[in-house]
């Protein structure tokens, strides 16, 4: 029961690692962008339409992840380039983001006259299957090497982040430029260019996300009320869980996943608890996260000095 327990809660926290992982590189930039739950909701319709329309999950992908850049691209133009306020602008792609899902989500449902299903191929292509030689491994084969594609793809992302915030120039660059944009200036860095590549970047992996949303837990119909049902804003909040470090994450995502599929597995002849409060568990969780982590003194695994503040080159 806890391999399977665990095994839900890698799945899980799949979505959230995605959202996490490219929250931090938006975050680490400079800039504060609160629209994670709406390029989730727009990579989620947008991969459920092109596997609808393709049967390819690398085209659903590709699809998802551009929607994720484009979105946040226009974020970057109005907060980079404009100066508007990056809290009210994150909120706005929020709001559009679920809006645009849900617009051309019913459109999609009345022009295939009822929830579109995406084929059995599609279905099986995504599906939970064990790697060779790895998947035949007593209990670590079923825990960690019998997952379907994207839970591979999360984590790959992540590592790939970590070693790149941490380990290459352009990294640094992007750190630079998180801490104090007119420092890095000084120093030659192209800041508008920084941001506008690591925002960008940190969209698109945000969207996939909502890929994972749509494609593995819709069960291959379009749920066009409620497909990412609030993990944007638990993302945002697992960005500080994380102390910024996407390879933290990857813990974070699995601890937060846990705590999503834990009504399932908590005998009910012990622990007699209504079903609303396992829903509730995960936002109270983060509430919490938030509340402490304002608390905290340390200056260690904080948030960048510069996040959330518009750069203006004339005030340097």
């Amino acid at each position: 029961m806890i391999i399977n327990f665990l095994f839900a809660a890698i799945k899980a926290g799949c979505p959230l690692l995605f959202g996490t992982t490219g929250e931090i590189m938006t975050e680490k930039s400079g800039n504060l962008n609160l629209g994670v739950e709406g390029m989730m909701f727009m990579g989620a319709f947008v991969s459920f339409y092109t596997a609808y329309k393709t049967d390819s999950l690398a085209l659903a992908l590709l699809a998802a992840f551009g929607t994720g850049v484009l979105a946040a691209m226009i974020y970057a133009l109005l907060t980079v380039s404009l100066m508007a306020n990056q809290n009210v602008t994150g909120l706005a792609l929020s709001i559009f983001g679920a809006g645009y899902a849900k617009f051309f989500g019913e459109s999609m449902i009345s022009k295939a006259g009822g929830s579109p299903k995406l084929s059995e191929s599609f279905i099986k292509s995504i599906s939970e299957q064990p790697l060779p030689l790895l998947g035949d491994i007593p209990v670590l084969g079923k825990l960690l090497f019998s997952h379907n594609p994207l839970v591979y793809i999360s984590i790959i992302i992540a590592v790939i982040c970590t070693i790149y915030m941490s380990r290459t120039r352009a990294g640094l660059n992007m750190r630079a430029v998180g801490e104090s944009a007119a420092a890095a200036d000084a120093a030659g860095i192209n800041v508008y260019a920084v941001k506008y590549i690591h925002i960008c970047l940190g969209g698109g992996i945000c969207a996939l996300g909502g890929a994972y949303l749509s494609l593995i837990n819709g069960g291959g119909i379009w749920n066009n009320s409620n497909v990412v049902n609030g993990q944007g804003w638990i993302a945002v909040a697992l960005v500080i869980f994380a102390a910024w470090n996407p390879a933290k994450a990857i813990f974070g995502s699995l601890v937060f996943g846990a705590f999503s599929v834990l009504q399932f597995y908590v005998p009910r002849n012990i622990i007699e608890l209504p079903n609303a409060f396992y829903v509730m568990l995960p936002f109270l969780i983060t509430t919490l996260i938030l509340i402490i982590t304002s608390m905290k003194k340390t200056k260690k695994g904080v948030q960048p000095a510069g996040c959330g503040i518009n750069y203006f080159r004339e005030e340097r």
